[in-house]
């Protein structure tokens, strides 16, 4: 396994002090830069005719890396570090969101319309008209972000109060990319039972679910009752996110190879909600040759330890992961890191596709096989074509409010799969550019248009 690329997820900052004479500033950049640190920003403190008090920012790899860059500067002689910062930890301190009001209170007309007695005629025309909470409260612009805490990132059961830091990240993208209001909802209990009833008891206030880091297969019947005893659209992210935004990548990234979905031989590395979500959307789109693996090899007829979403899958074929990959055409992972190797890369086709999209260290290192392949893609933000979830579920539920879908279809998965790929011109698509940037303000607009587009085709649009 190579080192992973310093990123900004593992950056602190070193506050340290140092004789106010040349070249001192110098050994401590030298020091981190050795040990492979990436160099920030630089700031002056405090000054004297003998010491100077400096800022020095520095992205690693890991937390060990971390470490082991700030005790190489405690080890510098006439260097002492007075404090160290973790960047990451400092910005989630006193959490990410917060409530703020759309309407200012300047005075007692304004709080006797807000509040009583105004907002008892509002209360009783809704009571009249129940259609009306679409137009005159916050249901038309709110998604509540659903989960029981069980598959947190790929860390594991770790529970709802640990869920809780994604799940204020994704409010803060829903509001950042679709201008969309959600809100944590962070459930004390794994029952399905249970968490489908209490979504349904809360989902008169919000426009949309949005479930998240919830383990299959339970997450599996959660959508789908949740899906047929609402009225509102309920989207899984972890399945249809992923599923979209990896077709999209597919592709654009078939065009450069000149190959066709229905033609290649795709196989996927993981069996979870991801895995299954991505195999399905996929057929719909035309794949026919799809070989799954889970952490026992191949989904197969022969074997009997494969619940109904896997059985689904199953083909005659047996063997491992290296087997299913001899003479493949694409593989999409989302399974953990370091399962894949290069020589089960070369085993594949020519013009081989590669998408290594398990979070944060990939199924392989890009660098081990760049010569190997034609397309490379993962989940990172530090490689090209990083496969991110939020260049779909925003404006999926953007569009799905606007006019108010009464759920999601497979419709409005595949066009905004096509609607995020047509983003990346013909003119522009290369082999580190087969999906567009998360910071694409085109994006999310163009997917609500995709989906609501969709959502009229399908009867499912009510506005």
């Amino acid at each position: 396994m190579t080192d992973l690329t310093p990123n900004s997820s593992f950056s602190l900052t070193i506050r340290f002090q140092l004789p106010n004479r040349p070249g001192m500033l110098a050994t401590v950049t030298q020091a981190i830069s050795t040990l492979g640190g990436n160099l920030g920003q630089i700031d002056l403190i405090e000054q004297t005719r003998q010491i100077s008090v400096r800022d020095i920012t520095v992205d690693a790899a890991s937390t060990e890396h971390a470490e082991t860059i700030v005790e190489a500067v405690k080890g510098l002689s006439d260097i002492k570090v007075i404090n160290v910062y973790d960047r990451t930890f400092t910005l989630h301190r006193g959490g990410k969101i917060s409530v703020e009001s759309r309407i200012p209170l300047r005075g007692q007309a304004d709080l006797a319309m807000a509040y009583t007695p105004g907002v008892g005629r509002i209360c009783s025309a809704i009571a009249q008209d129940p259609e009306l909470v679409h137009t005159l409260t916050i249901k038309q612009n709110t998604v509540a972000i659903v989960t029981d805490g069980s598959a947190v990132l790929g860390l594991g059961n770790l529970g709802p109060e640990a869920a809780l830091p994604v799940m204020e990240g994704k409010a803060m993208l829903f509001k950042e990319f679709g201008k969309l209001d959600a809100f944590p909802i962070c459930l004390a209990t794994q029952n399905t039972d249970e968490i489908v009833e209490t979504v349904k008891r809360i989902a008169p206030v919000f426009g949309g679910v949005n479930l998240e880091d919830i383990a299959a297969p339970r997450c599996f019947e959660i959508e789908a009752r949740l899906q047929r005893e609402l009225d509102i659209p309920v989207f899984h992210d972890d399945q249809h996110g992923t599923a979209i935004v990896s077709l999209a990548a597919l592709m654009n990234a078939l065009k450069l190879v000149h190959k066709a979905l229905d033609q290649v031989t795709i196989v996927i590395s993981g069996a979870g909600a991801a895995g299954v979500a991505i195999a399905r959307l996929l057929q719909k789109a035309g794949a026919s040759q799809i070989l799954m693996c889970d952490s026992r090899g191949i989904l197969s007829t022969q074997r009997s330890d494969l619940n109904e979403q896997k059985q689904a899958f199953a083909v005659e074929k047996s063997g491992s992961l290296a087997d299913a990959l001899i003479g493949a055409d694409v593989f999409l992972g989302v399974s953990a890191p370091g399962v894949l190797t290069p020589e089960m890369v070369r085993a594949m086709a020519a013009d081989r596709i590669v998408f290594a999209m398990a979070n944060p260290i990939p199924e392989i290192q890009p660098e081990l096989i760049t010569q190997d392949v034609a397309v490379m893609a993962t989940g990172r933000s530090d490689y090209p074509n990083q496969i991110n979830n939020v260049l779909a579920f925003p404006g999926m539920f953007r569009g799905a409010l606007d006019c108010r879908a009464a759920t999601f279809t497979t419709r409005m998965f595949l066009e905004a799969a096509e609607a995020i790929a047509s983003l990346v011109k013909p003119a522009e698509l290369t082999p580190e550019f087969v999906i567009p940037s998360v910071f694409d303000d085109r994006v999310a607009p163009t997917v609500a248009a995709a989906v609501q587009h969709a959502a009229r085709q399908d009867g499912v649009a009510r506005a």
